[in-house]
């Protein structure tokens, strides 16, 4: 079976006069579909960066990279911006919610993009809603939430457009240990229902959550 994710000698690196500095170094992986992988390493290991190249957000690099047998280092932007919106939810560390639209409203943006008529939309928010027992919060603007429930909208964002990936970038980083748990548990049962986790981490803890662990060092895979 195709894997979801076939990365081939990707490199990325920055120039400045006739010095490169490498951020990723051939990195070689695959991801199956139903997956729940984590990438771990220092600080500057390249994790991000590559999640945010997985997630096709930075379209500069080199290599080869299949996502569901396309290739992707090939596509115009644009040919990449459409995969993305089609099969890629994204939670970050910093929620980037839309601090002037209410909790509803960040809901419907990523539909929004979708051409989906009005009505079926709000059924959609509606489910996602009520399926974060969010309802309550659904007129609150972002900072009138704790930081918690402010992960638990950007969660429930990433996911109402059924992604078949979700990238996680740090998504407990800013989370009580409890707020952070009630996260981990959500990604896991998504995961059993059949999504692709990716996440990079820091926390042991959070690792543990995931079928498999790749360390990244320098940009290098240095072992799974």
């Amino acid at each position: 079976m195709e894997p979801l994710i076939k990365l081939r000698n990707l490199e990325k690196f920055y120039e400045t006069g006739f010095v490169k500095t490498f951020v990723l170094r051939r990195i070689n992986m695959q991801v199956a579909e139903g997956e729940f992988l984590t990438i771990m390493g220092p600080s500057g290991a390249g994790k991000s960066t590559l999640l945010s190249i997985i997630g096709m957000l930075d379209g500069i690099w080199e290599g080869d990279f299949f996502f569901l047998g396309h290739p992707v280092h090939n596509m115009k932007k644009r040919q990449r911006a459409e995969l993305h919106k089609q099969f890629i939810g994204f939670v970050f560390q910093s929620y980037h919610l839309i601090d002037d639209l209410t909790v509803y409203e960040n809901l419907d943006v990523p539909l929004s993009y979708k051409n989906i008529k009005k009505r079926e939309r709000d059924s959609l928010v509606c489910d996602m809603l009520d399926r974060f027992n969010i309802v309550g919060k659904k007129d609150l603007f972002p900072n009138q939430l704790s930081g918690g429930q402010q992960q638990l909208v950007a969660v429930a964002r990433a996911l109402i457009t059924s992604p078949k990936l979700i990238l996680a970038d740090e998504p407990t980083g800013n989370l009580h240990t409890t707020q952070g748990e009630e996260i981990m548990d959500l990604f896991k049962s998504l995961n059993e229902e059949g999504t692709t986790i990716i996440q990079v981490t820091h926390s042991e803890k959070n690792a543990s959550y995931g079928d498999r662990i790749i360390n990244l060092l320098d940009g290098w895979i240095v072992d799974e």
